[in-house]
């Protein structure tokens, strides 16, 4: 109890008390208010005309009125695409070739281009979705129409043009926004890289002072420092993610009371591993340099940006011994699609799975070390005494 003690009153006293809550929050406000609009709703788009007829400009009409697409310029003639595209004034050329309007009324298919800029991938969100569902829509209208010219019904010519109808639903986030798991994500990894850099000092400062062994030699007076970090980390998380929900519009449906529960697990887990990590190092300096095999494999591996699912498989296993990777999921589980705290079993399970196996390690680097200064110790005492026997 008091190297907890002790250690409380050391992150009181150090910047890191002050530092593991205006960092998040600061990264939480400032790309909560970025990414609070960042849903692509009109991609602007242009368009070649060809045919120059009342259906192109139907059909343009039609374009422009869907909530993906915005229309800024129409072009008479054709032109290479390179250059419509070259200064991002658009993401898409959609061509309308000569005499549609001809071989609509032919009833002849006619082939309706689109030629997207796809160096910037996440500018076309809603294009190809849009455009499929402005041209299902026109053809299915198209060929009810001239049913209904044969004598047909209205509901027996939709059911010939039309069989099936999908209607589908976007759960969870459904406007596609980057608060719930890229903003959520630059947050954990801000937090990440503060408590990891400052749970790994721990040894390398004790050892500095001379306090290493104050209190005596069993590891758990060096497991126990880790809990103030793992405190302060939770709470400064819990904050942050309730900062979200009100200034970037997060969903985050789990009860806070439940959620601090893995919280607490995570941030443990993350303390001890930084923990051990920085155990041997000589100096401070050398403790950020080591948090980075931590920081990168948990930004690039564990769903930041990319679903796990489109790594190979080898690199979603890795993924297992990282905890940021096990609260990723438990936020996409029990805050977005507000799952409750039993059906979670598994991560929580791999977190203490973690918490076990760094306490392992780090006892056995303790009990070590313990047993090296006890050595050192006991020969100075005995080339001490051989001289004053002599």
């Amino acid at each position: 109890m008091k190297s907890l003690i002790d250690e409380w009153e050391y992150v009181s006293r150090s910047t890191y008390s002050r530092l593991i809550f205006i960092g998040p929050l600061v990264a939480a406000l400032f790309f909560g208010l970025m990414f609070s609009q960042n849903q692509i709703s009109e991609s602007p788009v242009v368009v070649i005309d060809e045919d120059h007829s009342s259906y192109s400009r139907h059909l343009i009409t039609q374009i422009n009125a869907s909530p993906y697409m915005n229309v800024t310029n129409v072009y008479a003639s054709r032109l290479n695409p390179e250059i419509l595209l070259a200064n991002e004034q658009a993401v898409a050329v959609i061509m309308l070739p000569k005499q549609l309007e001809l071989l609509q009324q032919q009833e002849i298919s006619a082939n309706i281009g689109i030629l997207m800029d796809n160096t910037m991938p996440s500018g076309l969100t809603g294009i190809r979705t849009a455009i499929q569902e402005v041209i299902q829509t026109e053809n299915m209208t198209l060929s009810m129409t001239r049913l209904i010219q044969k004598g047909m019904d209205g509901q027996t010519s939709k059911g010939l043009a039309s069989p099936l109808s999908l209607q589908q639903r976007m759960l969870f986030n459904p406007t596609s926004s980057y608060v719930g798991f890229m903003v959520l994500g630059f947050v954990n990894i801000v937090v990440l890289m503060i408590t990891t850099s400052a749970a790994g000092a721990i040894v390398p400062r004790l050892r500095h002072e001379g306090k290493l062994f104050a209190n005596g030699k069993s590891p758990y007076h060096i497991w126990i420092r880790s809990v103030p970090y793992a405190v302060m980390s939770s709470i400064s998380l819990l904050l942050c993610y309730g900062l979200l929900k009100q200034v970037g519009g997060m969903r985050f449906e789990a009860e806070p009371y439940l959620f601090i529960i893995p919280l607490l697990v995570y941030a443990l887990a993350l303390s001890l591993m930084g923990l051990l990590i920085g155990y041997s190092a000589k100096d401070l300096s050398k403790v950020n340099s080591r948090t980075n095999f931590i920081v990168y494999p948990s930004f690039l591996a564990t769903g930041i940006q990319l679903t796990p699912l489109a790594l190979p498989e080898p690199f979603q296993i890795s993924a297992w011994v990282l905890p940021l990777n096990w609260l990723n999921r438990l936020i996409r589980g029990m805050a977005l699609r507000d799952g409750v705290l039993t059906a979670y079993s598994q991560e929580l399970g791999a977190l203490l799975i973690i918490i076990g196996v760094m306490s392992l390690f780090i006892g056995l680097l303790v009990l070590r070390e313990a047993g090296k200064a006890y050595s050192s110790r006991e020969s100075l005492v005995n080339s001490d005494v051989l001289p004053s026997s002599s």
